[in-house]
């Protein structure tokens, strides 16, 4: 979310201490919340949901649903769910694939199995990344990218390496720039980042 709107909410450290200050009535987990920390929040009467990472569009759409349901929201969530497919199914179908290198911070690629990879195929876009081998996380040096350019590289990111001036100097290289909180999480911000990438799609042309 935006970051003022995220400076609305109480931040915590993530202890059960912190937490059980708060007096919530749910707490939303990853995978990683651990039985432990569950079990105390389920003995204070807490409610307790914990969601993987969604990997693709249906796996999101299904969290949103169950969150929807979970705080009583169910219309809003259908609703959500609908802008959805409605960006799913309108975004621009494309001809081809463009090479592109998908280049996050710390410089780490997302791997075939993910939500990121799978809207950047229904854009159009070839994953460079899977050509080299590489999976999800893994670590991509910025010499490797200017040995071995792709058609198109997007840089999720402004740190130093994904906006350093040797990128946009290639010869038959594309340079493109993605706000990173658009590969967050999915749900509301998979219509963004489909319009996102059309843009950058649209420019190619």
């Amino acid at each position: 979310m935006p970051q003022a709107q995220a400076h609305r909410f109480p931040a915590t450290s993530g202890t059960v201490e912190e937490v059980l200050a708060l007096g919530p009535d749910m707490v939303v987990g990853d995978m990683f919340l651990s039985p432990t920390v569950r079990a105390a929040y389920e003995r204070e009467g807490i409610a307790v949901v914990t969601l993987p990472i969604a990997e693709d569009v249906p796996q999101s759409l299904a969290q949103v649903r169950t969150i929807a349901d979970a705080i009583g929201q169910s219309e809003n969530g259908e609703a959500l769910v609908g802008e959805i497919e409605a960006a799913m199914t309108s975004s621009p179908q494309h001809g081809g694939e463009v090479p592109t290198l998908l280049w996050q911070a710390g410089g780490i690629v997302p791997g075939e199995a993910t939500l990121a990879m799978q809207l950047l195929n229904h854009a159009g876009f070839a994953s460079q990344s899977a050509a080299r081998g590489l999976g999800q996380g893994a670590y991509l040096p910025l010499e490797e990218v200017l040995a071995e350019p792709p058609a198109l590289v997007v840089a999720a990111g402004e740190e130093r390496m994904l906006t350093h001036p040797a990128l946009r100097a290639l010869d038959g290289t594309h340079y493109r720039s993605l706000d990173a909180t658009l590969l967050f999480c999915g749900g509301p911000t998979i219509p963004r980042l489909l319009a996102r990438l059309g843009e950058i799609r649209s420019s190619l042309e």
